[in-house]
């Protein structure tokens, strides 16, 4: 043999080390993430509900194929119950290594069978039990809450806005408060009138608490906090002007003047990733504040004036700079001092003790 073509055998010999090594990269990777990083998502609704359930599952998913992970889903699993238990107990069966429990109620209900999964990392939102294979997972919705609130506040003409709740829980009455100091902060005279549903959805019930407001309380401003919009669409047939929640409501006119939104692509990014890269649970809760971008408002309405977005913006950037909502002089509606001149309520204070409301908040039965 020539030297020529030994030369050349040998090069082509190399090239083909070469691609192999380049297949390897790219294939073998996609094959360990296909099978190694499961993840398992719980949700009490269905995936192609319009409203909570499908923001998180369209969330997950985003995450999940920039990440390269598989994605396992239980849908339609209710609180209270023991479904969600034996939801965890049959994603552990498939393989999962990473469970997301996306409702307020659902840890504490398992908080046993967590204890006795410890290689499975959990992410369970806004809870306010932990463990050291449980991460609390949340975004600061209260700041966006507060913004909203000043468009309430500057909004309204009778001084009287209305607010159709789920449930007297940390997390409802935290939205509920700090909209209320938003409302206050700009509108010292208004009142902030909660219904309670005592369902995260439920279609009749809604439409009955906004109706009522509107008819009982002449509210003209009305937000909610609730997995669906039936709140904003009742406030738009009677034309009243209303504040969504959770993502932007489609079909509404002008008066519909924002949404305090989440971006829950952004949020499950963060965190699937932090499994991925083997850091799972290294902290006990992760809150994401405004800064983030996971939480904020959506834009505003033609109808909110120049005045009103310059407010919301100077707030906005309060917030940036760490300014936070629940700090300084706060008395709730009983008259008792909450919070003082320069102080500020803890994060545990307000993951965990948010039974009262702030002064201008009226519960509406």
């Amino acid at each position: 043999m020539n030297k020529h073509k030994l030369k050349q055998r040998i090069l082509l010999a190399a090239a083909g080390v070469v691609l192999l090594a380049v297949l390897v990269t790219l294939i073998l990777p996609g094959m360990q993430r296909g099978s190694e990083y499961k993840i398992g998502l719980i949700i009490t609704g269905k995936t192609t509900d319009s409203g909570w359930n499908s923001t998180h599952y369209n969330g997950v998913v985003s995450a999940c194929e920039q990440l390269g992970t598989e994605l396992i889903v239980k849908e339609d699993i209710a609180e209270g119950n023991g479904s969600c238990a034996e939801a965890i107990h049959q994603l552990v069966k498939d393989g999962v290594g990473m469970i997301i429990l996306s409702s307020y109620s659902y840890p504490m209900e398992v908080k046993e069978i967590i204890d006795i999964y410890p290689d499975i990392a959990f992410y369970a939102i806004s809870s306010e039990h932990v463990a050291d294979n449980l991460t609390s997972y949340f975004g600061r919705m209260y700041q966006a809450r507060y913004l909203a609130g000043i468009v309430a506040g500057m909004q309204t003409d009778n001084n009287s806005i209305g607010y159709v709740a789920a449930m007297p829980n940390n997390e409802v009455n935290r939205g509920i408060n700090a909209f209320t100091l938003g409302v206050r902060s700009v509108n010292p005279e208004a009142e902030v009138y909660v219904s309670w549903t005592n369902s995260w959805d439920n279609k009749e019930k809604e439409v009955a608490a906004a109706e009522s407001l509107i008819t009982d309380k002449y509210v003209d401003v009305i937000t909610y906090h609730q997995n669906q919009h039936y709140t904003a669409q009742t406030a738009d047939a009677a034309g009243v002007y209303s504040i969504g929640y959770n993502e932007v409501a489609n079909g509404l006119s002008d008066k519909y003047l924002t949404t305090a939104v989440w971006d829950w692509n952004s949020l499950y990014y963060q965190i699937i990733r932090e499994y991925v890269q083997g850091q799972s649970n290294a902290v006990e809760r992760r809150w994401f504040d405004i800064g983030s971008g996971v939480v904020g408002l959506a834009e505003l309405s033609p109808q909110v004036s120049d005045e009103t977005r310059h407010a919301v913006e100077n707030a906005k950037a309060r917030l940036n700079n760490s300014n936070d909502v629940f700090s300084g002089v706060i008395y709730d509606n009983s008259g008792t001092l909450r919070c003082g001149e320069g102080e500020s309520l803890s994060d545990d204070a307000l993951l965990t003790d948010m039974d009262w409301f702030v002064d201008g908040v009226v519960i509406y039965e």
